[in-house]
């Protein structure tokens, strides 16, 4: 469920003969072409289109003809109407005149109680400026029903970076798409930390003697988990090949057979095979600026933000909704409103007419 804006097209082919004579008083249907000229045009697809100029028989005055979607104006009709339909969405006056260049969006998702049954919403942010650029329904978490969902957004905003939590779908768009992609540091750090305490915990019961075969002791097993809980920390690209020497020291690791529980040297192995991989994506917003040097936190905040503040808050003082449109126009709503906090609030008459 998405809002379908029909912006007014620049066809630059197609331009009408003129009907009727333009100047007041004048009611001259007969007219004369006297010549073709180039005009400059500020639009998102044509950098100029040609004009028309006639001269009227009975009053004698020229006149210029232009393309549907083109007037007099520098800009077309087309950006005009595009730079409306942003700000009435709650875009900053910067935002607008850049037609909403957003090259770092953040994508997160939540779920509302609606008729009984969980509804799944998608809400996608300016993960630079902070502001939610859209809240939808979505049918599934699956990465086939993500990508449908991010990729129209990105293409808009022209998005090189997405930025979310550390769910694999995700993952999976961003490299269908050809977007960079910032895994948000603080899950990754958070999810490690409990992953960490878990080994070392099953490493102090001594109980597990597959470390064994590998020739690795223990106290090495602990010192290698320290050593990965200060790279979390720390997070330097440069420091990817540390995690490739841990993760070769467990590669040997064996897989549990179908039905088993799998050992603590493979538990270890899985752990630095994936913290390897996932570290390019964990640390891209060190080296990552956007066309005019933005830059990024790593993290996913803004997402959050936007759900606990404009999905979950209103959703809290109710028992649910009865419809799926009230539960997506109502947090659209809120997240309109809150995209002008920090600019003196919305105009109400925005939203009664």
């Amino acid at each position: 469920m998405r809002l379908h804006l029909i912006l007014p097209r620049v066809e630059p082919t197609k331009i009408t003969p003129p009907a009727a004579c333009p100047y007041p008083g004048c009611q001259g249907k007969h007219f004369h072409q006297r010549q073709e000229v180039r005009k400059p045009l500020r639009d998102t697809v044509y950098p100029q289109v040609t004009a028309r100029r006639y001269a009227c028989l009975r009053c004698k005055r020229t006149f210029r003809q232009y393309p549907p979607g083109v007037t007099s104006a520098h800009t077309s009709l087309r950006v005009k109407g595009l730079a409306v339909m942003l700000y009435l969405l709650g875009l900053s006056y910067g935002a607008v005149s850049l037609l909403l260049e957003a090259p770092a969006i953040g994508g997160d998702l939540t779920s509302v109680k609606c008729n009984g049954r969980w509804l799944p919403l998608g809400l996608v942010v300016d993960d630079i400026q902070g502001l939610v650029l859209t809240v939808d329904e979505l049918s599934g978490e699956d990465a086939e029903t993500l990508q449908d969902w991010i990729a129209p957004i990105a293409e808009s905003v022209g998005a090189e970076l997405l930025v979310t939590d550390d769910a694999d779908g995700f993952k999976t768009v961003a490299e269908e798409l050809g977007l960079e992609h910032q895994v948000c540091k603080s899950h990754v750090k958070r999810n490690t930390d409990e992953l960490i305490a878990s080994l070392q915990s099953a490493l102090a019961q001594g109980t597990d003697c597959s470390l064994t075969a590998l020739g690795i002791t223990p106290e090495q097993a602990l010192a290698d988990l320290q050593q990965l809980s200060l790279l979390i920390q720390t997070r330097q690209p440069e420091e990817q090949v540390e995690l490739e020497r841990l993760h070769d020291r467990y590669q040997g690791a064996t897989p549990p057979s179908k039905g088993k529980t799998a050992s603590l040297a493979y538990r270890l192995h899985l752990l630095f095979l994936d913290r390897w991989n996932l570290w390019p994506l964990l640390t891209r917003y060190r080296t990552w600026h956007g066309p005019n040097g933005e830059t990024i936190d790593g993290t996913n905040n803004a997402c959050e933000r936007g759900i606990g503040w404009w999905i979950k808050e209103r959703y809290r003082s109710m028992r649910g909704y009865k419809r799926v449109r009230s539960a997506v126009n109502i947090s659209r709503l809120l997240a309109f409103c809150g995209n002008f906090l920090k600019r003196g609030g919305v105009d109400l008459a925005l939203i009664v007419a």
